[in-house]
């Protein structure tokens, strides 16, 4: 099992790209970068998720200390990214939350990637269809 601070480093290793590159790509500074590295701190779930897109692995792969798949759960995180954009950090943790919960979907049998690209698009238009659907009826601003 490796860390998140080995995960990283070894990542970054791997694409030949030093902290400063890895840094620009997050829009966070190096030190932060170093801090990752040295296991002195865990980013924000934004700041992950664009840390794995530099990296080229899946934030579950970052997260999960067992996971030694660096594209484990990828296909998901554009979902995750996308739920960010409109709906803040709550809607990047709901849709994580609904990309969990519905992995049953996947249990016991092999699925097709186009058969969980076509769940994780309902699940993610059904999220914003309710998401909006709460806003115009109890008229509540999105952060």
């Amino acid at each position: 099992m490796k860390s998140f601070s080995d995960k990283i480093k070894d990542a970054r290793a791997s694409l030949g790209l030093s902290q400063t590159e890895i840094a620009q790509a997050t829009g966070v500074s190096v030190r932060s970068i170093a801090a990752y590295e040295n296991g002195e701190k865990t980013p924000r779930q934004g700041t992950m998720l664009k840390l794995a897109k530099a990296l080229q692995v899946s934030v579950t792969f970052l997260t999960d200390d067992s996971c030694e798949d660096p594209m484990a759960d990828i296909d998901k995180d554009g979902y995750i990214a996308e739920a960010r954009e409109h709906y803040g950090a709550s809607g990047a943790r709901d849709m994580q939350q609904l990309m969990q919960d519905n992995a049953a979907f996947f249990a016991g049998g092999s699925v097709s990637q186009e058969e969980k690209d076509m769940l994780f698009e309902s699940l993610t238009k059904a999220y914003f269809a309710c998401r909006e659907a709460a806003k115009e009826k109890f008229g509540r601003k999105e952060s």
